[in-house]
C-alpha cells in the first residue's frame, strides 16, 4: 500500500500546534484545498472540495497529541489519516501527518493530494513559524 509522511517543525509549542489542529473549525484555514468549505448538516461535519463532499470527523487525544483525522463519503467508509503533534526539546513541536493510497484510488490522484497536502502544511508553517 502506497503512503506518504509529512513532518514540519514549528516554533509554537505542542499545545498551541495540537489545540489548532484539534479543533474542527480551524481546518478551512490550514486545509485550504481539502477543506474549501466547512458545514455541519445533521449534527455531522462535511468538507468540500473540488472531489465532492465528504464526512470528517476529528478524534483527538490531548495526552499523547493523537489527532485522527477521518474523511469519506460515508460513515462506513470513512479513511483515517493518522497525525501527532509532539513537543521538541527547544519549547516547539513537530507535526506528522500520513496519508495512505485507497483500494482502488488512481496513483495520478493519489499524488495529486500528496502535492496538496504539502502546500497545506505551508499554510501550518507561515501560520506558527518554521523551526526549521
Amino acid at each position: 500500500m502506497n503512503h506518504h509522511t509529512v513532518t514540519a517543525t514549528f516554533k509554537a509549542s505542542r499545545d498551541e500546534v495540537f489545540a489548532y489542529l484539534a479543533d474542527i473549525e480551524k481546518l478551512p484555514e490550514w486545509a485550504t484545498e481539502f477543506a474549501r468549505e466547512l458545514k455541519l448538516v445533521d449534527g455531522r461535519y462535511k468538507v468540500v472540495n473540488g472531489l465532492g463532499e465528504f464526512l470528517i470527523e476529528i478524534r483527538a487525544e490531548p495526552a499523547s497529541g493523537v489527532i485522527d483525522m477521518l474523511a469519506g463519503p460515508s460513515e462506513d467508509a470513512l479513511a483515517l489519516f493518522p497525525t501527532r503533534v509532539v513537543p521538541l526539546a527547544d519549547g516547539g513541536s513537530a507535526f506528522t501527518f500520513t496519508m495512505f493510497q485507497g483500494p482502488g484510488q488512481p496513483d495520478k490522484h493519489f499524488e495529486s493530494q500528496y502535492a496538496s497536502l504539502l502546500r497545506e502544511f505551508n499554510n501550518l508553517e507561515r501560520r506558527f513559524g518554521s523551526a526549521a
